[in-house]
């Protein structure tokens, strides 16, 4: 196949991870004003929380944008339809405009987890400072505007200020590989190691790349899916490149959690601060039953969205530290695995641009 077909197809499958780019059309402004990038980012978190999708980095330039997200549900195409949809509704009433804003269809590159993830994390939290001036200026300016810069989801994640609520921070934070505590300096320290650097490795790692972003075994599957819908073939993923479980029926998710924990399932619907049995349901409740952070709140009485993304953030937390319970978690899905709900499997689709 074409490297052009390549580029027009794109493959949607349970937990696949995007690097997502929105550029406005013929390369005009997306934005006039900080009144225009806040709505943009309104906008961000509630098509992030209506449609389940995991954010993992966000960078607002002057006329594109970065995602880095992952979506359980295969929705990434109406995740993008609703996010540019809203935003150019709002943008042409206030500027008294019609028309397209953003050039065609999005951008969008598989791309394979761990220190795949994580190289790109940098170089899109860093894309502030690798454009115009600010790419030739000294490396101490350099990194005050980048601590500085308002737009992205990096300030957050270096515990330069509050952290946004629907950017899920755990992934990433997890990868440093140091204590909790110590996890948003070193991430600090690991994203402004390249301040000194070329980017010219991170441009090849998104540019070098014709069937997504990672390894040359990855870039094969994403070919061969490629390959399989080209021609009308529609059987299932590979169960370990699809990352994701069967959808499991929710009564059988909050009964193994239950059993595990030593709780009665109505408690794990029962509003309570800090209980771990529930952030795990949660958990479950989104990655094997294809449920979103919305639902969730409502299934298990949490009350928001982004309540359960603090829950899950937690979780994260308490996962990197506390072997017991990274044991109990193991033991809910291995049983919930042995018996996954006939008719239920995940969806591989493709989105024609």
């Amino acid at each position: 196949m074409a490297l052009g077909m390549a580029r027009k197809l794109r493959i949607q499958y349970p937990g696949a991870i995007y690097h997502v780019t929105l550029r406005g059309v013929e390369q005009r402004q997306l934005f006039t004003d900080d009144m225009d990038r806040s709505r943009l980012v309104d906008r961000l978190a509630v098509a992030v929380e209506a449609c389940g999708v995991r954010l993992y980095v966000f960078c607002l330039m002057d006329n594109h944008v970065h995602l880095l997200l992952e979506t359980p549900q295969a929705n990434l195409s109406a995740f993008m339809h609703k996010l540019a949809t809203a935003y150019t509704v709002y943008f042409n009433r206030r500027h008294r405009r019609a028309g397209h804003l953003t050039q065609g269809r999005y951008g969008a590159e598989p791309v394979q987890g761990d220190e795949y993830l994580r190289r790109l994390s940098r170089y899109l939290h860093l894309n502030p400072v690798h454009m115009g001036a600010w790419a030739k200026a000294a490396v101490a300016e350099r990194r005050q505007y980048l601590q500085r810069y308002p737009w992205s989801s990096y300030r957050g994640y270096a515990g330069l200020a509050k952290p946004w609520g629907f950017v899920d921070e755990g992934p990433l934070l997890a990868m440093t590989g140091v204590a909790p505590r110590q996890q948003r300096r070193e991430y600090r320290r690991f994203v402004e190691m390249g301040l000194a650097t070329s980017d010219e490795e991170l441009q090849k790692l998104l540019g070098g790349h014709r069937w997504g972003i990672g390894d040359a075994a990855f870039q094969a599957r994403i070919r061969a899916l490629h390959s399989e819908i080209a021609i009308g073939v529609r059987r299932p993923e590979d169960v370990s490149f699809r990352r994701v479980e069967p959808q499991v029926d929710v009564a059988a998710v909050l009964g193994a959690v239950a059993q595990v924990f030593g709780r009665q399932v109505a408690e794990l619907r029962r509003r309570q601060y800090g209980c771990v049995a529930r952030a795990v349901a949660a958990l479950l409740l989104g990655r094997l039953s294809g449920m979103n952070q919305r639902d969730v709140a409502s299934y298990l009485g949490v009350g928001t969205g982004s309540a359960v993304c603090r829950m899950l953030r937690r979780l994260s937390e308490q996962l990197t530290e506390d072997a017991v319970l990274r044991q109990k978690l193991a033991r809910v899905q291995a049983m919930l695995a042995k018996e996954p709900q006939p008719g239920q499997t995940a969806k591989l689709s493709i989105i024609k641009g």
